[in-house]
């Protein structure tokens, strides 16, 4: 597939679909809308970007010999273990080290924030330290732990991830820590049930966890939460001005009505500051974070992704890499490297990564997402030779 033709083919069909009930007498307004969906006003130019790779952390089976967490981890925290081949097993769970470093603050009793981007494990950087605090404590002694999302698809989403985590690879999956999704979605009876037996992860959303606060019948919740150790706030970006006030308010009134006094707050959010150094954005996210959580986030404990390039990084004032480059782009039949390290080696594959992938900060050199202009992105479109230079050989992708 030609992504940019298959681009091309369905803005040209939701065009034809909007104008198709568009009728306007008056000519000059006419001409004006006219010439605004014509620059594509409502169509914009495609992004283009790489995921980036993620520098590693430590093993998960390390943090336990580490005794940083408990050894039923090492158990709980594995891959593939819904796979016939691992038995029931899986295999060991490598962190990312922003996920590493989570943990870490959390062990210490901290509050965090974690902003990383789109596929960086977020989840597993406060639901490790949860299941961590819940072995350590004992399951069944209350709700340890109140996760909130702004949306039930995300709670569904991680009721599922929690489930192949906690569940799978124990006997009749009945794992070592409950959890239920408590959010309106559930049956009366189902309800009733949590209700009744409190689990020791509670998933919610913002409006059901103000109902829980203030319905007499739900108020076995609020008990079973007394001692509460972690509040979480997935996608903490969404909450901002009205909205954001009364999360703030809630955050509050969660730590007094169920006494919460040790109370670790944890944010995650793919994109909370942009613009200034790393030190600046950790500033500005503590500051907001704290504002909204009622208690110190501190800088330090503001945690971003740390990057790792694939490619070298050429200069684009090195004559031999332009020349490259130049070869790759003009080149009618391109045939990239199907050998790894010949591809990683080649011009265009690291031109590609810096253009769409990473950039350096300036005056420390640490490798930043590459965001691009929309200029970047139609000057790349129209160049659709680019499009087959840069396609990875079947080879190279394994």
């Amino acid at each position: 597939m030609r992504i940019f033709d298959y681009r091309d083919r369905l803005i040209a069909d939701y065009s034809s679909y909007v104008k198709s009930f568009i009728e306007i007498r008056d000519p000059r307004i006419r001409e004006h809308v006219e010439s605004l969906l014509a620059a594509g006003l409502l169509w914009p130019q495609p992004l283009i970007q790489l995921n980036p790779a993620f520098e590693a952390g430590k093993w998960i089976d390390d943090l336990v010999d580490e005794k940083l967490l408990h050894p039923t981890c090492a158990k709980v925290f594995r891959r593939d273990k819904d796979r016939p081949e691992t038995k029931g097993e899986g295999r060991k769970l490598r962190l990312h080290r922003h996920q590493e470093e989570s943990i870490r603050v959390a062990r210490k009793g901290g509050s965090y924030v974690l902003t990383t981007g789109t596929g960086s494990g977020k989840s597993l950087s406060y639901i490790v330290p949860i299941v961590d605090h819940v072995l350590r404590t004992g399951s069944g002694q209350g709700i340890k732990a109140i996760v909130v999302y702004p949306m039930n698809a995300l709670a569904n989403s991680q009721q599922n991830e929690l489930r192949k985590f906690v569940c799978e690879g124990f006997p009749n999956g009945v794992g070592p820590v409950t959890f239920a999704r408590y959010t309106g979605q559930e049956k009366d009876e189902e309800r009733e049930k949590i209700v009744q037996n409190p689990p020791d992860i509670l998933l919610t959303n913002f409006v059901m966890l103000e109902l829980i606060l203030t319905r007499p019948y739900e108020k076995a919740l609020v008990n079973a939460a007394k001692g509460l150790q972690f509040l979480v706030l997935d996608e903490l970006h969404t909450y901002r001005g009205r909205q954001g006030s009364d999360v703030a308010l809630l955050a509050r009134r969660v730590r007094d009505r169920m006494a919460a006094d040790n109370l670790q707050c944890v944010g995650t959010s793919a994109t909370l500051a942009s613009g200034g150094t790393l030190d600046e954005q950790r500033q500005e996210v503590a500051r907001v974070s704290s504002l909204l959580f009622g208690t110190t986030v501190r800088p330090e404990h503001v945690i971003g992704e740390t990057l790792r390039r694939a490619t070298p990084l050429r200069s684009p004032s090195d004559p031999e890499f332009v020349e490259g480059l130049r070869a790759a782009v003009d080149d009618p039949a391109p045939e990239p490297p199907a050998e790894y390290r010949a591809f990683l080696a080649a011009p265009l594959s690291g031109w590609i990564e810096t253009t769409f992938g990473l950039t350096e900060e300036v005056g420390t050199g640490r490798p930043l997402p590459s965001w691009n202009s929309p200029q970047t992105m139609k000057a790349v479109c129209g160049q659709r030779r680019l499009t087959d230079a840069c396609r990875l050989p079947e080879r190279a992708r394994s």
